[in-house]
């Protein structure tokens, strides 16, 4: 009882309400004037207290000397062969095979704007900005999916400003999971690209270069518990700017491991949903040998735990806590990403 008891409060210390960021919404908008509730941010859970430090895998110094070749990324692409339009917005289609889809509301305005990718079992609601193209995953996979562009109206009313149905037939089952969208950003993330070649420099496996870049990211990334305590809703990674300070809340952990994996053609899936009753983020990664590994987080000699590098790197890798990453009833998936 007394170990249950601890492990509870481990895992209390560990989590902020911070792990809510990138929840997208479920509700469904009907075509016009109709309720579109903004994401919210649950209330706060016990704040995290552990200041272990972290050591440090190889330096920085010896880690930049190599100069690796940079692969190719394969940007997202809008090359209008499909797609909606009107004169505010347009939804490019064109490459759903390979797993995206790409919406831009063309004109500027400050009312707030969402897309929605409806699949064929969960809907997706992201917020967009004006002028800037954006790229969501059709993560639902094979099936019927209708995307939609909403601009808001008054309060939480938004109007339907274009709209297509399409059906999904992908490539292959890993083709969303490879490219940067809204939520793994890695296109513009130089550093983080440059960092992924170098960590992964010679690893011959996706096993080898996921301990590579896992033993990074747990040993140098610490958890930003002041943006835990005040992050808004909304928030995405800046995965360059992750590098740059070193700390982040679990969102950040799991985007930038999620994308230096993806910049070195290992498919990965951010995931976001609850640990617990918390919201919280993680990665599940796909190997040629052995698929899709949905409960990977470290390689013991033997076998690979939960891949959830936030509660690893905060709790130095206790054996409560590790235990509790390795439980996959502890886990809830909800979003994929």
């Amino acid at each position: 009882m007394y170990k249950k008891h601890f492990l509870y409060a481990v895992i209390g210390m560990l989590v902020l309400s911070g792990c809510s960021s990138g929840k997208a919404n479920t509700e469904v908008p009907t075509p016009t004037g109709t309720s579109l509730a903004d994401e919210s941010v649950p209330g706060a859970v016990t704040p995290f207290v552990d200041e272990t430090v972290i050591g440090k895998v190889d330096s920085e110094q010896e880690i930049l000397a190599a100069e690796p070749a940079i692969p190719d990324i394969l940007e997202p692409e809008a090359p209008g062969t499909a797609a909606e339009e009107n004169d505010k917005a347009v939804i490019d289609y064109s490459n759903i095979t390979d797993g995206y889809v790409m919406v831009k509301y063309k004109t500027a305005t400050d009312k707030k704007l969402k897309a929605q990718v409806k699949g064929p079992t969960t809907t997706y609601t992201y917020t967009i900005q004006p002028e800037e193209w954006e790229t969501f995953p059709m993560s639902d996979g094979n099936g019927d999916y209708k995307i939609t562009v909403f601009e808001n109206v008054e309060g939480k009313q938004y109007a339907t400003v274009v709209s297509v149905s399409t059906t999904v037939g992908l490539k292959d089952e890993f083709a969303p999971f490879l490219r940067p969208n809204q939520y793994v950003d890695y296109g513009v993330a130089e550093e983080t690209i440059k960092l992924g070649a170098k960590l992964t420099q010679g690893k011959e496996t996706e096993l080898d270069k996921v301990q590579a870049v896992y033993e990074y990211v747990v040993k140098n990334i610490s958890y930003d518990t002041e943006l835990a305590a005040n992050v808004k809703s909304g928030y995405l990674p800046v995965l360059d700017e992750v590098l740059k300070v070193k700390k982040g809340i679990c969102f950040d952990y799991a985007a930038l491991m999620t994308g230096m994996l993806r910049s070195q053609s290992v498919p990965c899936k951010l995931v976001v949903g609850y640990a617990g009753d918390v919201y919280h983020a993680w990665i599940s990664v796909y190997t040629v040998k052995d698929g899709w590994i949905d409960n990977a987080i470290y390689f013991d000699g033997t076998t690979w735990k939960r891949m959830d590098p936030t509660f690893a790197s905060s709790s130095n890798k206790s054996d409560a806590i590790m235990k509790y990453i390795g439980d996959g009833s502890n886990y809830t998936e909800k979003y994929i990403y």
